[in-house]
């Protein structure tokens, strides 16, 4: 009886012996290609991104207008110069961090509770592209929030904003350092409200260490601004309001901006990896 299966759909073949007398032998079919980490990023992003525009437009109204009140309660603080300048840019960087780090955080730890990993598990993504996809689309919405809120802080503190092009650098460096952690704290945490709060805590951190001056907290504290991924992207940040930067110190910190994100998406993807197979 002929088979009604199509050649290409069977999952092996069954071919004679070279006798024509002798057993049979089975050829396993060729499987498919393994998804390529570009085409599988670029699709996890425009999902994202389209499924989280309606919901975090909001939020990110409120992460603006949080900077923005925030640098207005400073102003009747700190008059000018450098601790001006670490306020602007501390709360330009503080929308990446309320976005790309609370917000991916609790996303991360809903999705695990929720089961939604078992469904990304059984597409043909590498893990990668899940987590950069969602960081990438999540840090996305953080670019007119930081824009506004450099140019309302230069205004108001009368910054001049002729280097303001740094943002370009800014907002990836930092988005993706931040993306990265809060991937990692929401797939780390055994419950969706630890992964809540978590992302808070770090949110708060980057609120306390980044907008504060440097030189004006404790030694200590000093030291743990030094571990937040977000301080390098606002020294940079900070020092592109100077009349003439020093572009050789930007860069430096900039660099150490872009290895703290490759490591904490490196840290996201093992965490990704290790949730999905629970």
């Amino acid at each position: 009886m002929t088979s009604i299966i199509p050649a290409r759909t069977a999952p092996a073949r069954v071919r004679p012996g070279s006798s024509g007398t002798g057993p049979a032998r089975t050829v396993a079919a060729p499987l498919a290609p393994r998804a390529r980490l570009l085409p599988s990023l670029a699709a996890v992003y425009r999902a994202q991104l389209s499924r989280a525009r309606v919901a975090r437009i909001p939020l990110l109204f409120v992460a603006t207008f949080q900077s923005v009140g925030i640098m207005v309660l400073m102003r009747g603080v700190v008059d000018g110069g450098s601790e001006a300048r670490a306020v602007v840019a501390g709360s330009s960087v503080l929308v990446v961090a309320f976005v790309a780090l609370n917000l991916l955080a609790q996303y991360f730890g809903q999705l695990r509770a929720g089961g939604g990993l078992d469904h990304y598990a059984t597409l043909p993504v590498p893990p990668a592209a899940v987590v950069l996809g969602a960081a990438a689309a999540y840090a996305s919405f953080t670019v007119p929030g930081t824009v506004f809120t450099a140019i309302t802080g230069s205004v108001l503190f009368q910054l001049p904003m002729t280097h303001l092009w740094v943002l370009v650098a800014v907002v990836p460096l930092s988005g993706a350092a931040l993306a990265g952690l809060g991937a990692a704290l929401g797939l780390l945490a055994p419950r969706p409200e630890l992964a809540t709060l978590l992302g808070q805590l770090g949110m708060s951190a980057a609120l306390l260490l980044g907008v504060l001056p440097a030189d004006r907290l404790p030694e200590p504290v000093g030291w743990a601004r030094d571990l937040l991924p977000s301080t390098y992207g606002v020294e940079a940040l900070a020092r592109s309001f100077d009349a003439r930067p020093d572009w050789g110190v930007i860069a430096f910190f900039l660099a150490i901006c872009a290895a703290v994100g490759v490591l904490s998406l490196a840290v996201a993807t093992w965490a990704y990896r290790r949730a999905a197979v629970r």
